[in-house]
């Protein structure tokens, strides 16, 4: 190879490199970012001053059966200074208020803004700030914890994304999926990768899969396992619902299949909402159930199973106080007057 082949190869790849920021590098954020960068792109992490301080000096370190034990170089900062490709939202819902002010519009520049967020109406509140050509959701099937200020733990077999957006159009977000793909010279190194077409059918399906799991597992407090054997009942009631109001929402359903789902999934499998639940944190029961039952309400869907488990969610039942034993009386003849 020539020294003017060699430098043009090399000005491929520059040309190629893109600039992606990572709004929360938590469990989901952190791994997409280490896989992101190790693939050759600029990555900037925004988070708070301690978690940017780790970042920056340390990188973010993940351990992974399916992609490796590695650690990835990654730049950080408290908010975006300089536009970018793309940049991921993977905060919580409950912090996503708080998490925005870190991205301001004009700042953003025309990259494309894509949030991995659970429930279905926040596209529309980030094209009221961002503008529609701006907004590309994206759903993540991943089991990926942080376990400390730049450590991940990618605990699934499998990290599948699909990605959408009814506004944008179709080459961008090619170009994005090959880089959360993590593709390089020899082939993906990251998640599998899809773009869509359908958004609503692409949100929806991952919606009709969270709603029953999230509200059974943290209204009982217990592992999937015993949702679809103590509660199947419930379950079964809470998946057909689900599925009504999916399709009324033009999303296609088939509650067969979200069962037979929910079967294949190990015992132990706890939901997001049920580990929030479990450490004291805010619960995205908003975001999940309230956005399930203002589309029923929206479209006229019966759903008193979900209604009464948002309700219980929201009130949740006081621990009675034990009652005070009674002091027992003395014989007559020790009692003090």
């Amino acid at each position: 190879m020539t020294k003017d082949q060699s430098k043009e190869q090399a000005d491929e790849r520059t040309e190629e490199r893109s600039t992606v920021a990572v709004l929360g590098p938590g469990g989901v954020g952190g791994l997409l970012a280490a896989l992101v960068a190790r693939a050759g792109h600029r990555v900037i992490c925004l988070a708070g001053d301690e978690t940017a301080r780790a970042l920056r000096t340390d990188g973010i370190r993940v351990r992974s059966g399916r992609f490796g034990d590695f650690t990835a170089a990654v730049e950080a900062d408290t908010e975006l200074r300089e536009p970018v490709d793309a940049c991921l939202i993977t905060v919580k819902h409950t912090a996503l208020d708080a998490a925005l002010e870190r991205v301001r519009p004009e700042v953003l520049g025309d990259g494309l803004l894509v949030p991995f967020l659970n429930g279905v109406e926040h596209p529309a509140t980030l094209r009221a700030r961002y503008g529609a050509a701006r907004v590309a959701p994206a759903v993540i099937r991943v089991e990926s914890t942080r376990t400390a200020p730049g450590v991940v733990e990618h605990g699934s077999p499998f990290a599948e994304i699909d990605l959408t957006g009814e506004s944008v159009p179709r080459g961008r977000l090619d170009a994005l999926a090959g880089v959360l793909a993590a593709a390089g010279p020899t082939g993906p190194t990251g998640p599998t990768v899809r773009v869509l077409d359908d958004e609503a059918a692409t949100l929806w399906a991952k919606m009709s899969f969270l709603a029953p799991f999230a509200l059974l597992t943290t209204r009982y407090g217990v592992a999937l396992g015993e949702v679809r054997t103590r509660h199947r009942e419930e379950l079964t009631a809470l998946v057909a619902e689900t599925a009504a109001v999916s399709r009324a929402c033009g999303a296609p359903a088939d509650p067969a299949v979200a069962l037979a789902r929910y079967d294949a999934f190990p015992p132990d499998t706890k939901s997001s909402m049920q580990r929030d639940a479990e450490a004291g944190r805010p619960l995205e029961l908003d975001a999940i159930g309230g956005a399930l039952l203002r589309a029923a309400d929206r479209h006229g869907v019966a759903v008193p199973v979900a209604r009464g488990l948002v309700r219980e969610l929201e009130e949740p039942e006081e621990p009675e106080e034990p009652e005070e034993p009674e002091e027992p009386e003395e014989p007559e003849g020790n009692r003090r007057h």
